[in-house]
């Protein structure tokens, strides 16, 4: 029922005319044959799904009679890219994969994290070599690599990617309405509501979170831990009296939850860009993040940054926001109007520009770009 929601609640209404080729009920059931054939780990799933849904996507362009592919621009998601782009290519088309996470140096950094908080994971991160030379092979095919963050465009260099063929291009987020001038002074006889929503596993920092919490402890501070709990269920049942897993929630109750909170935070030891910040800041949210993510947060403006992997500097962060109301007050406020910096139309002018510099020719001579 959670996953049906999720599905009805990522249809635009503003799609409703357009040309859009869905293929949700296919890839459902190959997710569902993964699991019965109880495949080694998710990310050989990851190859197997996106390889069959790169050939769908190429068996559907194949009908476009008119298509003029050499006045074309393809754009794919990683995994999902590289067959339909090479077909496309073939045909005079240039085209741009999104890469979405750091690769191979994320993954280094949670193996990392897994030798120092041992039995913390549910499972172990388990990547075939397969999957990244999947992805390698994608960077070189095509013209552009898009990634939505500093910290994943300096991951890629480190991975051979050439500079010149990396754009960044950070995630956008529609708002609901335009934000109110003043929000709500919080009631300092209630606890500072501190929020998480995400995965809870290693890789978003759970552990450095629950030792924060713990140094909090006697404090008047709340954190709720929001999303899919991928840590042992021991460290759920042990976590501070202060904490408390609410599990997964579709994203028409995640509102409920930002509008709850004072404060969210993002410790997290790797990220492509985590649009919850986004979220977050859209309901007047202060931010407490990491730098290794998008960089949204202007430290000490509307949020904090603290290192990765640090819980004392997370505790001390959330500490300020609670013993500094005033100063809690203003980033509630300059969030709320920060966030318009990442709005549809600054995201349409980064994919023009990109565009252009890809083609050598201006946006305005019409060249098709078309996405999956």
């Amino acid at each position: 029922m959670l996953g049906a929601k999720r599905l009805v609640g990522r249809k635009h209404e503003d799609l409703t005319d357009a040309e859009v080729y869905s293929f949700n009920a296919a890839t459902l059931l190959d997710a569902a044959g993964a699991r019965i054939r109880r495949a080694p780990d998710a990310y050989a799933g990851f190859l197997t799904v996106g390889g069959r849904f790169g050939r769908r996507v190429r068996s559907r362009l194949s009908q476009r009679r008119e298509q003029h592919w050499e006045h074309t621009i393809f754009f794919g998601y990683d995994t999902g890219f590289l067959e339909t782009a090479a077909w496309a290519r073939d045909r005079g088309a240039k085209s741009i994969v999104c890469q979405m996470d750091p690769s191979s140096v994320e993954v280094d950094l949670v193996r990392q994290e897994e030798q120092k908080w041992p039995g913390w994971a549910k499972t172990p991160l388990l990547v075939p070599e397969e999957y990244f030379a999947w992805r390698k092979a994608e960077w070189a095919l095509a013209d552009a690599v898009m990634v939505n963050s500093a910290w994943t465009r300096d991951a890629l260099l480190k991975l051979g990617v050439a500079a010149e063929k990396i754009a960044i291009v950070p995630l956008a987020y529609e708002l609901d309405s335009v934000p109110p001038e003043t929000h709500p002074v919080r009631d300092e006889s209630e606890p500072l509501r501190v929020l998480f929503l995400g995965q809870a596993n290693l890789r978003k920092g759970i552990p450095y979170l629950l030792d924060a919490a713990a140094q909090l402890r006697g404090e008047p501070v709340q954190i709720d831990i929001v999303g899919p709990i991928a840590i042992a269920d021991h460290h759920v049942v042990s976590a501070p009296s202060n904490v408390r897993f609410h599990g997964p929630a579709p994203r028409s109750k995640t509102r409920e939850f930002y509008e709850a909170a004072d404060v969210f935070v993002l410790p997290t030891i790797s990220d492509g860009f985590a649009l919850t910040q986004l979220e977050a800041m859209s309901h007047g949210l202060p931010v407490i993040a990491t730098p290794n993510c998008g960089h949204v947060v202007r430290d000490g403006l509307d949020g904090l940054i603290i290192p990765a992997g640090d819980s004392t500097a997370l505790a001390n962060a959330i500490r300020t926001l609670l013993e500094d109301p005033e100063r809690h007050q203003a980033m509630r406020e300059e969030a709320a109007h920060g966030v318009q910096r990442f709005g549809l139309d600054q995201l349409a002018k980064n994919l023009r520009d990109l565009e252009s510099k890809l083609t050598g020719i201006p946006t305005a001579t019409g060249f098709d770009v078309g996405s999956i």
